[in-house]
């Protein structure tokens, strides 16, 4: 007898369409046959999956009720993050980071509750039963795996870090501004103590890293990142080397007087024709941009505007626009549970960085929006051509700036701070010497010292608002597979670069947003990276793009 089901699933994860249609049509049949049977007055017995069904279904819908109510409360707590970033006076910092430690606090109790527990314990077998990829299935899944996490962590020390970090943030914006490292060294002890207690929260670690990069990058460890590290190193510094060697791109006509408004104007106008849907979002001004999701309908981006540097806003504009548009493309069946997330940082950064990079500093790009350009700045563009403009913003220098950075060395700024953040937590770099530390790393590594504290290591947000250790890595990981979905996307879609040309990123996004974008955080970055590419994580990608692409630039 079929089963007389109560629910469907809308993805039942098999491999085809074929399969997907096969498993409608008999849904159907069964639906059907159970209505007949069930009007016919059939006394037959209930199956024994119908069973499970009935008595699954309460408890999954509680789960789905309590998990919608703690992501409401992190919602509320991603608000006023956003408002101490953007517009909160000084003055509420103390209150803001009460504030932001309450609510983290209770977010963080009722996710440990232990009615979570065992509502996950009841479910496992129904999760059992249903294809791995359903979306079911992978609630429970992703929800087990969070919450096996959050019970190791007492609620008063994430209440505490909250508290801290708010703390901390504040204290950062203000140092940086007066070159104060002395100011903000209390501040960054007490985030390395909290950052190793946190990773202490979770026994039996090959490196003390390892718990905190397990949270931005699930499966990753400090070995395997080391050795891939090393592996992409040995490949860029050579093309760094042989590029730097020549006379550098003239990128004078990116650093002219461009007023902030109608910067903002062109940027919001352009990443609207990408794909940024502003019905769903908005940009503001920030120290230090970034983006924010309160919802799958409100998905926030920051920009920093120079007005004597037309590529600040920019290309952080475009970087945080490919991040938005992943969290706007996560299929709205997610709303309200932890698969509304990116999977990883690194797959977050993969699709930032792919915007920015692989289509926002190509010439296909530029030859549609380069005219657009240089109406809104006729004076300062006017007479520069596209192909001086097109060399400029690909300039490869040995610079200061990790956002400001080329795509070859780029990844060499991540890898300082990777390498410093595994010394501070093993206890071998004081934070004391971190300066120093930097400074020396940043001249044999890139042949440039920085002439102050701002510009050196006090310039990411990242240590100072969050934690040391697992704040990094995300973003070589996401350059490195940026050029393999790319890859992928051409392969199936070779005419992409020619409809770009045109200002068409349709294909594209569509393609993204089916393959990448809706599921969320469905599936590992290893499990999404092999169903989109075929593949294990290769460098390959990346190092042909680059070698390609500057190869022709600067005639290597």
């Amino acid at each position: 007898m079929p089963m007389c089901a109560t629910t469907h699933h809308d993805r039942v994860g098999v491999a085809s369409r074929r399969h997907r249609h096969l498993y409608s049509q008999n849904l159907i049949l069964s639906l059907h046959l159970c209505a007949k049977l069930e009007k016919a007055g059939s006394k037959h017995q209930p199956s024994p999956m119908q069973k499970t069904v009935e008595k699954t279904e309460p408890k999954l819908q509680e789960l789905k009720t309590r998990l919608t109510e703690i992501r409401d409360i992190e919602a509320a707590t991603s608000v006023l993050d956003w408002d101490q970033a953007t517009y909160m006076p000084n003055g509420g910092a103390a209150a803001r980071g009460r504030q932001i430690s309450t609510l983290r606090q209770i977010a963080h109790e009722k996710f440990t509750n232990p009615t979570i527990g065992q509502l996950l314990e009841d479910l496992r077998p129904y999760a059992q039963s249903l294809p791995y990829d359903s979306t079911e299935a992978s609630l429970i899944r992703i929800t087990q795996r969070q919450y096996d996490r959050a019970v190791r962590v007492p609620s008063e020390f994430m209440a505490k870090l909250s508290r801290h970090r708010a703390e901390s943030y504040t204290a950062w914006a203000e140092a940086r501004s007066e070159n104060n490292f002395a100011a903000l060294q209390p501040f960054l002890e007490k985030t390395l103590e909290y950052s190793r207690e946190l990773a202490n929260f979770f026994p039996g670690y090959d490196h003390i890293a390892d718990p905190l990069i397990d949270t931005a990058d699930y499966g990753m460890k400090a070995a395997a990142l080391r050795s891939l590290f090393s592996e992409l190193r040995s490949q860029l510094v050579p093309i760094a080397d042989a590029i730097t060697s020549q006379s550098p791109a003239d990128d004078s006509s990116l650093y002219q007087n461009f007023p902030e408004a109608q910067q903002l104007a062109f940027t919001e106008k352009l990443i609207a024709q990408m794909g940024y849907d502003f019905q769903r979002g908005r940009q503001d001004k920030t120290l230090h941009p970034f983006t924010t999701s309160f919802s799958i309908g409100d998905v926030r981006i920051t920009t920093r505007v120079y007005e004597n540097h037309i590529g600040q806003a920019l290309f952080s504009s475009i970087h945080e626009m490919g991040h938005a548009m992943y969290e706007q493309g996560i299929s709205p069946d997610f709303e309200g549970t932890p698969l509304a997330d990116g999977t990883s940082s690194g797959v977050h950064e993969s699709q930032s960085r792919l915007w920015e990079n692989l289509v926002g500093r190509s010439r296909s790009f530029w030859k549609y929006a380069y005219p657009q350009l240089q109406t809104i700045f006729p004076n300062q563009l006017g007479n520069v051509s596209l192909e001086k403009f097109y060399r400029g913003i690909n300039k490869v220098e040995r610079s200061l700036i990790r956002t400001d950075a080329d795509e070859i060395t780029y990844n060499l700024h991540v890898m300082i701070r990777f390498d410093l953040e595994l010394q501070m937590l093993e206890g071998s770099l004081a934070v004391r010497d971190l300066p120093d530390a930097w400074n020396a790393r940043y001249e044999s590594d890139l042949g440039i010292l920085p002439p102050n504290n701002s510009e050196g290591v006090m310039q990411d947000v990242h240590w100072y608002a969050g934690l040391i250790g697992g704040m990094f890595q995300g973003y070589t990981l996401g350059n490195i597979m940026s050029a393999q979905f790319f890859d992928a996307a051409l392969s199936n879609h070779p005419k992409i670069p020619t409809e770009i040309e045109q200002g068409n990123f349709t294909t594209l996004h569509n393609w993204l947003k089916m393959n990448i974008y809706q599921h969320g955080s469905k599936y590992s970055a290893d499990e999404l990276i092999k169903r989109v590419t075929g593949s294990p994580l290769t460098i390959n990608p990346f190092i042909r793009y680059i070698k390609q692409k500057y190869g022709e630039i600067y005639t290597l």
